[in-house]
């Protein structure tokens, strides 16, 4: 079943892409095909004033070009007040559907009487993303999303793409095709990678040529020692291959407030966001773009390619 599925969905690219001359989406863009372009987008905006104003200063540097925003968390109104003010800013919607802090703990946009399946015994998103999708009903994940949507652009956010926090809309079928389903509706790019078809077999088959994702997404873990961090970037972005890239990366300042929010939990800390701080707004991270010929992209130029 799965070779068919697979079959029928390169057929349909196939088809596709004869249709438009074969085009990858790096020529979509108006590129050429060997074109190497790069999205650098940091997560979690809104989280913490830490979160904010780390991934505020890495835009000013340029170099950090695109970032989405968890609607249900405590510093959104900060954030909200600097997409007011910076309409060109790349700025996403990073659907949030956990809450993985001990200590630091946040819920639903949507009435919480109408979203139950979401919410743990004291009233917050789980944990953990396998947590929350054995869980959560797909029509409550369809309000609650909507309803982080709406809260943002009530705000002044004009998302330009979404995402999901911790991946959790990934987790299965089901709710990968309620995210698919919102996204069309607001006409939105989701955050998808051409990569991930071999680790999730239900990709192919959901997506149409329509669809507008990108090749491969890159991003540290916890695997990698801190001493290594730099190296492990830079070798990535020098062994880039030509198409759309999206390197991930998670940023703030390794202060009080950042590691009061993360305690207890050094993967994606505090100390862990202020190496990824230091590394995207470094010379060297520009020299490395420079020099291997790596041409910084966005998501809102993704989405002017959905009709």
């Amino acid at each position: 079943m799965k070779r068919l599925l697979f079959l029928t969905f390169a057929i349909v690219l196939l088809l596709a892409g004869q249709a438009r001359g074969q085009q990858t989406i790096a020529e979509r863009l108006g590129y050429p095909r060997d074109a190497k372009l790069l999205i650098v987008h940091a997560d979690d905006l809104g989280m913490t004033h830490s979160v904010n104003a780390a991934t505020i200063k890495a835009f000013e540097s340029g170099l950090v070009n695109s970032g989405s925003i968890m609607v249900p968390c405590p510093w959104l109104s900060e954030i909200a007040a600097y997409a007011r003010t910076n309409p060109q800013a790349d700025l996403g919607l990073h659907l949030t559907l956990t809450s993985e802090w001990t200590s630091f703990r946040w819920g639903p946009v949507a009435p919480r009487d109408r979203v139950t399946s979401l919410l743990d015994k004291d009233g917050y998103f789980r944990l953990t993303e396998s947590e929350a999708a054995a869980q959560a009903d797909p029509k409550e994940v369809e309000l609650e999303i909507n309803a982080q949507i709406e809260r943002a652009r009530a705000l002044g956010i004009q998302p330009t793409h979404l995402d999901s926090h911790m991946g959790t809309l990934y987790q299965s079928k089901a709710l990968f095709e309620v995210f698919l389903r919102v996204a069309r509706k607001h006409k939105l790019p989701v955050r998808v990678a051409k990569a991930w078809f071999a680790r999730a077999d239900f990709l192919p088959s959901m997506l149409n040529p329509d669809d507008v994702y990108i090749d491969r997404i890159l991003d540290i873990n916890p695997s990698v020692a801190a001493n290594d961090w730099a190296n492990f970037y830079s070798d990535a972005i020098k062994k880039l291959e030509p198409g759309v890239t999206e390197i991930v990366v998670h940023l703030a300042y390794d202060d009080a407030e950042m590691r009061g929010a993360t305690f207890n939990h050094p993967d994606w800390g505090a100390a862990w966001r202020q190496r990824d701080f230091e590394f995207f707004t470094s010379d060297a991270f520009r020299k490395l773009l420079q020099e291997n010929q790596i041409k910084l992209i966005t998501w809102r130029e993704l989405g002017k390619l959905i009709k």
